[in-house]
């Protein structure tokens, strides 16, 4: 991916400060909200169905994150995909943990139904979202991103991108795929810095406006891919300084806030996959 498009999608971020529109899980909500701020982007966590299908239409973007889903939290999440598809407003999905219930595939069946312009999941996720084999432990993953590759292929028929996350992420249009290197173990020992990470994609997809939810997905491709970098190079600064998980959080969100488009082109690795 060329440094010039990576350096596009970061600076448009910054300089739109994108509303995210966030429907997430109980254990993610604070979270998500600290790392969107540190980022630049702006948070709003409006779940209820009296007013979450009205809210989005104000958003540059929506995050569905599946992560303590009741039936109630479902009907909510269908309502407002369903106004964010209808408006053209660029949406993510975050099937946590699909494969380990039958109402957790079935929401995402329904889900599915209204076309989100990106899916992020760990190897596992994708699999079973996909109705594949999958070795899903709770939240965490047991398949490796190799191994779940043909099943993010046979979901864009679903997404315009989808995106695994694991030791070396990789993000695919079905025709153009990246494998990003970036990140740290650490990242894995804070509460919601994947799901975190869901909503950052959101705010990098949602940056450009109108143009994200065109049919050509190389804009969302870049834009997703440009959010894997971003994050991971702030993971891998961050580390430098912890000493444990509680002292990774508070330099991960300062590595957001402080990180520069010049210091991401320098130390980008991605290719392309």
């Amino acid at each position: 991916m060329q440094s010039d498009l990576i350096h596009h999608c970061f600076t448009t971020f910054k300089d739109t400060s994108p509303l995210v529109h966030n429907i997430t899980n109980d254990v993610a909500n604070n979270t998500v909200a600290n790392v969107l701020l540190a980022a630049g982007a702006s948070p709003a966590m409006v779940h209820d169905i009296n007013e979450a299908p009205e809210f989005v239409k104000l958003a540059q973007a929506l995050a569905i994150n599946i992560g303590t889903l009741t039936q109630t939290t479902l009907q909510s999440m269908l309502a407002t995909v369903a106004v964010a598809h209808s408006e053209g407003i660029p949406w993510i999905l975050d099937p946590v943990a699909v494969g380990a219930t039958s109402f957790r595939q079935q929401a995402c069946t329904e889900l599915l139904k209204f076309k989100p312009d990106v899916i992020r999941g760990n190897a596992s996720e994708i699999l079973a979202l996909a109705g594949m084999s999958s070795r899903t432990k709770g939240t965490d993953s047991g398949d490796s991103v190799d191994r779940a590759k043909e099943a993010a292929q046979q979901l864009t028929q679903y997404a315009k991108v989808v995106v695994i996350t694991g030791a070396i992420d990789w993000a695919t249009d079905g025709t153009h795929s990246y494998s990003v290197d970036h990140g740290h173990p650490m990242m894995t020992q804070v509460t919601a810095i994947g799901c975190a990470l869901t909503a950052v994609i959101a705010g990098f997809i949602g940056a450009d406006g109108p143009k994200a939810t065109e049919s050509n997905s190389n804009l969302l491709l870049n834009a997703a891919t440009t959010a894997l970098c971003y994050y991971g190079q702030a993971g891998e600064l961050a580390a430098q300084k912890a000493e444990g998980p509680g002292s990774f959080y508070v330099h991960f969100l300062d590595a957001l806030y402080n990180l520069e488009a010049q210091t991401l082109i320098n130390h980008l690795r991605v290719t392309s996959s």
